[in-house]
């Protein structure tokens, strides 16, 4: 659909932002550069706005996944005449992208994501392993920022390494609010995640849950907060000072802390 606005109000509930700006779109569609034979899944089209110039890059082929009733039949009505376009009605957050995938070629997802479902649903598709080809997203800038921040970085967390555990993680560029309606609060920001696996822990879950308690209490040091998963001694045995906190650790020390404890367990 084009980027005209329509009798639709955003839900507060749902967390939309309907993207009006067409130069962004424009330049977001080339950054997603789609090609045909490719499998293209659209999170949220809310209005179409970005659905239409995807369904033309595409060749007429895109799926997208809406949650909000209210606009699926305008989206029907909007693309009747593209076979091509396939709409999955739930909540992303529930769906299974592996079985969606089935025997077909990965997916590329593509977003304009809600505010309020940003990070968990990146989460959840971060853990849909070959499934996933690439990932572009709009989100807040502060969260593109952390998926996006270095080691020692101010806003690097838990999100920064998982992110970066499964993926390449490029910010591209920036969006004001006055491309939306109704218009955030905040900047928004251009991220593309491309899966490449550099680096693989033995226990994955075991690392993700140390990766959670040593973000735990951010400003504590690794001694503090791994407290009762490893001693100080074992730390300066793997070359990693206990006195650090979490945020100045690489993907790779994480990696090295998580393979420990699977081989020593006690």
């Amino acid at each position: 659909m084009s980027s005209r606005p329509t009798g639709h109000r955003a839900r507060k509930r749902f967390g939309q932002n309907f993207l009006r700006d067409p130069g962004v779109i424009s330049r977001l569609v080339r950054a997603i550069a789609p090609s045909v034979g490719q499998r293209l899944l659209e999170v949220g089209p809310g209005q179409g706005a970005l659905t239409e110039p995807l369904l033309e890059a595409a060749d007429g082929r895109l799926e997208v996944i809406e949650l909000d009733r209210d606009l699926i039949p305008g989206l029907r009505v909007q693309f009747f005449d593209k076979p091509g376009f396939v709409i999955h009605e739930g909540d992303a957050l529930k769906f299974d992208f592996r079985e969606l995938q089935g025997d077909g070629p990965p997916l590329r997802v593509v977003g304009n994501l809600p505010y309020n479902i940003s990070t968990p649903l990146i989460l959840h598709l971060l853990r849909a392993g070959e499934a996933i080809s690439d990932m572009h997203f709009m989100l807040q800038k502060e969260v593109v920022e952390r998926l996006a921040a270095e080691p020692g970085g101010t806003d690097r967390g838990r999100l920064s390494v998982l992110a970066q555990y499964y993926c390449r993680v490029e910010a591209l560029f920036t969006v004001p609010p006055e491309a939306f309606v109704p218009q955030p609060k905040v900047e928004s920001a251009i991220v593309r995640l491309t899966p490449a696996r550099g680096l693989k822990a033995r226990d994955e879950d075991l690392m993700f849950e140390v990766v959670r308690e040593a973000f735990a209490q951010r400003r504590k040091t690794l001694r503090n907060n791994l407290r009762g998963r490893l001693s100080a001694e074992s730390l300066q045995a793997l070359g990693i000072d206990p006195g650090r906190r979490p945020q100045t650790l690489t993907v790779e020390e994480f990696v090295r802390i998580a393979d420990h404890l699977q081989e020593e367990p006690n």
